[in-house]
């Protein structure tokens, strides 16, 4: 009897430290931020790149997971006239937008999903 209580502790153990793991890594089933449900990801109709011409980096605070990771992205392609991919491992999403678009406003979206805008990069001078 003792022999089976420590094989499930040892197997309980074992479990947690691969669920921390994949979340840590941004592939439990689960996110930190929600239920077991992966929040919708909502597509921006146009994905024409040249509609885009300006372009952004942003470095996103609060991003444990990927439900969060889904969003951010959601929460930036709310807005007129973005395209934001998200990119989990680096903390950043990559932001194209129709017009000029000023870091409080990429700032006040990401607050109102509950992340906060670290360092926002114009690339758009570089990619062009």
């Amino acid at each position: 009897m003792d022999k089976l209580i420590i094989a499930l502790g040892a197997l309980l153990i074992v479990y947690a430290v691969w669920q921390t793991v994949q979340r840590f890594r941004g592939k439990a089933k689960s996110g930190c931020c929600g239920g077991r449900e992966a929040p919708t990801r909502k597509t921006v109709a146009d994905t024409d790149e040249t509609h885009y011409p300006y372009r952004y980096r942003l470095s996103v605070g609060g991003m444990r997971c990927s439900h969060c990771a889904v969003n951010v992205e959601n929460a930036l392609n709310a807005m007129p006239g973005v395209w934001a991919k998200v990119q989990l491992q680096k903390n950043e999403a990559d932001v194209r937008t129709k017009q000029p678009a000023d870091e409080a406003a990429f700032a006040k979206a990401l607050q109102k999903a509950g992340y906060s805008l670290g360092e926002c990069a114009d690339l758009s001078a570089a990619s062009a």
